[in-house]
């Protein structure tokens, strides 16, 4: 029976193999697409994280390059430069673009700058929204008024990173509308956001109780116990 058994076994063995290479014969070539789709995909996986290196250690280069002008007009126009050309950085650039026609005294140039960074639907909406709020600031009484308050509105949202700086613009502008209710309730809302920055909450403190407004009490620290 042993010798049955392991005769029957080789038969079985033959025709897996005879199935195996009638297989490959026929869809040998579809096998190979895979396989070689497999190997391209991983090559080019490497190959794109080797590229996207390359550009971004290239994007630094430009932009440290064109943070080097000392004069604010003609750095500018450098960065906008490297914003042209190397898109992985753009974002950064025409934010420093900005900065620089600020340095340079040219508010509108840069309130353009800002606004079309802003604007640009490809940037990340971390970029687009620090560039809505830098112009708001930079332009203060002299932006529309519908626009600015619209602006605010958006970015005083609780899933925007600049809630509080956007909610202090906006009480800003409510004082010197003369609404001190509006402007109160955004200054308490200030002081109750937990990931307020420390500097924006102190202020909100002050400007609250120099507008004759009423400021919550500062929690007190725990106590360290004593030692010994």
């Amino acid at each position: 029976m042993s010798q049955s058994d392991s005769f029957f076994n080789e038969v079985d063995e033959e025709v897996r193999r005879d199935r195996l290479r009638r297989g490959l014969g026929r869809y040998g070539w579809l096998i190979g697409l895979v396989i070689l789709g497999l190997v391209g995909g991983a090559a080019f996986v490497e190959w794109r994280k080797h590229a996207e290196q390359v550009a971004a250690e290239k994007a630094g280069d430009a932009l440290r390059a064109a943070s080097l002008e000392s004069d604010p007009a003609k750095r500018a126009e450098a960065l906008a430069t490297v914003a042209g050309d190397e898109p992985r950085a753009a974002a950064v650039a025409r934010l420093a673009e900005a900065g620089s026609q600020m340095e340079a005294g040219d508010t509108g140039a840069a309130a353009a700058t800002l606004a079309s960074l802003a604007e640009q639907g490809d940037t990340p909406e971390l970029y687009r929204s620090l560039a809505a709020l830098l112009r708001v600031m930079l332009l203060g009484d002299a932006m529309d008024p519908a626009e600015r308050n619209a602006t605010l509105e958006t970015l005083s949202d609780g899933e925007s990173p600049f809630q509080a700086l956007a909610l202090e613009q906006r009480a800003l502008g409510r004082l010197a509308a003369g609404d001190r209710e509006g402007a109160f309730a955004d200054l308490g809302t200030i002081l109750k956001l937990p990931q307020a920055p420390e500097q924006v909450s102190t202020r909100a403190r002050q400007l609250l109780q120099a507008a004759g407004g009423e400021a919550p009490a500062v929690p007190a620290l725990p106590a360290t116990p004593s030692e010994g």
